[in-house]
């Protein structure tokens, strides 16, 4: 009978740890497969290791969590997503945009970096090659060029009525003619030779005297203002190849990476958009001038002109289309609250403001 007691008991434990799951062994580490993409300084990719801001946090991210960590890089940002939604990877940390659609397919952690996207241009530098006669062209025929020859001919009219009716019924006036055609056309080009020249005829009617006299003092005034402003736009179009924000990337070849959320904001400017693998063939690019502009995060465009691409490339305007970058997960993770506890304190601690100053503080 007791022989019976203890098989049955002998069996009944068997079965319960059958069926229950295999459990880690006490002080197993657990090890979290971390997707993540070279794009200095976020990444940075040393020989066979990894550095730079994303892979500094997620190190620090991981001493909290106590867990090992084993990289897996990848080409762009979209290949990354698609490794986390497919199980490749647990996390996915390097310059992340959250978006509104990325939301739907992932869980974000808090934000670990205020971005948006720049600008990046030529200069610097030598030079770029130019075609002078199409720099004159694109001038001549600009909106800035437009709208002050708008603006003549619109002052011109006013003081050419008012020396037509002052001045046609003068015997020895500068009109040949009382009727309003052609005695108009030959008054707009006395008022329109003033304004080039200051002209050489004088009207005869004392009235039409003094309006000449202002005439000419109005004239000085415009051409003084219309020399500065053609001036500051050809040295504008030299030094920055006609770019200086957003608004002047339509119809200019412009490079990004693929995937990225430059894309959909660059097509909405109406720029040609050229997607490229990596950052380094944008950057390559533009020194070949195969491109006219790069669009990508700030932080990235920032940390390159001030390193490798410094005095051959500079950055024009201020940041757009304002961004955050997070950690991404796959939905529902439990890892997600983890990551936001850890984040929470490593800036409440300091860790996260040193690791920002080690790769964004201004020297």
């Amino acid at each position: 009978m007791i022989r019976l007691h203890q098989s049955l008991s002998r069996g009944i434990v068997l079965a319960v740890l059958g069926l229950m799951p295999a459990l880690p062994s006490v002080g197993a580490e657990t090890m979290l497969r971390v997707a993540t993409r070279v794009l200095p300084p976020m990444v940075i990719q040393q020989g066979d290791s990894l550095t730079g801001f994303s892979i500094d946090l997620w190190n620090a991210i991981g001493e909290r969590l106590h867990v090992s960590t084993q990289f897996r890089p990848a080409p762009d940002v979209q290949a990354l997503l698609d490794d986390v939604a497919a199980g490749g990877a647990d996390v996915g940390i390097a310059a992340i945009s959250i978006t509104s659609g990325r939301d739907e397919k992932f869980d974000f952690s808090q934000p670990i970096l205020n971005s948006g996207l720049q600008i990046l241009v030529p200069g610097g530098g030598a030079a770029p090659e130019t075609n002078p006669l199409g720099q004159l062209m694109a001038l001549l025929l600009s909106r800035t060029i437009l709208v002050w020859l708008g603006a003549a001919f619109v002052l011109v009219l006013v003081p050419a009525h008012l020396v037509w009716v002052l001045e046609r019924l003068h015997p020895e006036g500068i009109l040949h003619t009382t009727r309003y055609f052609p005695g108009i056309f030959q008054a707009m080009f006395w008022a329109a030779s003033t304004l080039a020249t200051q002209g050489e005829q004088m009207p005869r009617q004392w009235l039409a005297r003094i309006v000449a006299v202002l005439w000419m003092f109005t004239s000085v005034v415009f051409v003084a203002f219309y020399t500065a402003q053609l001036a500051a736009n050809l040295t504008v179009q030299q030094i920055q190849g006609g770019i200086s924000g957003p608004g002047d990337l339509k119809g200019k070849r412009v490079a990004t990476t693929e995937g990225g959320t430059a894309v959909a904001v660059l097509r909405d400017l109406q720029a040609e958009v050229v997607e490229v693998t990596r950052v380094e063939d944008a950057y390559a690019a533009l020194d070949a001038h195969q491109v006219q502009a790069v669009v990508l995060d700030s932080p990235v465009l920032l940390y390159y002109s001030a390193t490798q691409g410094k005095g051959r490339v500079h950055l024009v305007g201020a940041p757009f289309r304002n961004e955050d970058y997070g950690i991404v997960v796959a939905p529902d993770s439990p890892l997600r609250k983890r990551i936001d506890r850890a984040l929470l304190s490593l800036r409440e601690d300091g860790s996260y403001q040193r690791i920002h100053d080690k790769w964004f503080a201004v020297p």
